[in-house]
């Protein structure tokens, strides 16, 4: 198997759009209601769903990026705001923490060989 998608629960289409768009994602489909978007690596897909009832998502979306302190600077500009800046993790990960207009946390980090080797990886099973 191979995932997909993963969608978020969005409040404001039209925010939320403008927000990963500004992030640096390509959007591919675009209705009132929903919308997806490519990511600019590879063939990952996430997508806004549109709610209109209330919603908490305790889901994290995590977007990995090799030059991640180059990539929070940019988007500082573009008027992006952390929650954390890029800060070491003890599993090994260097993470920045944000959210998006409708309170999605997202993480957008590097891990390099520690994402499917760290060094507690267990060992396949016969």
């Amino acid at each position: 198997m191979n995932l997909n998608q993963v969608t978020l629960p969005v409040k404001d289409m039209n925010e939320a759009v403008s927000f990963y768009r500004t992030l640096g994602f390509t959007q591919i489909v675009d209705t009132p209601h929903y919308a997806r978007f490519s990511c600019p690596e590879g063939d990952s897909t996430f997508s806004l769903s549109l709610e209109s009832e209330f919603f908490e998502n305790h889901s994290v979306i995590y977007f990995e990026n090799d030059n991640l302190e180059q990539l929070c600077q940019q988007l500082i500009k573009k008027g992006i705001v952390f929650e954390q800046q890029p800060t070491e993790q003890r599993y090994l990960w260097k993470e920045a923490v944000l959210k998006d207009p409708s309170g999605n946390k997202i993480k957008i980090y590097k891990a390099g060989e520690n994402r499917l080797n760290p060094p507690w990886k267990v060992q396949k099973q016969p």
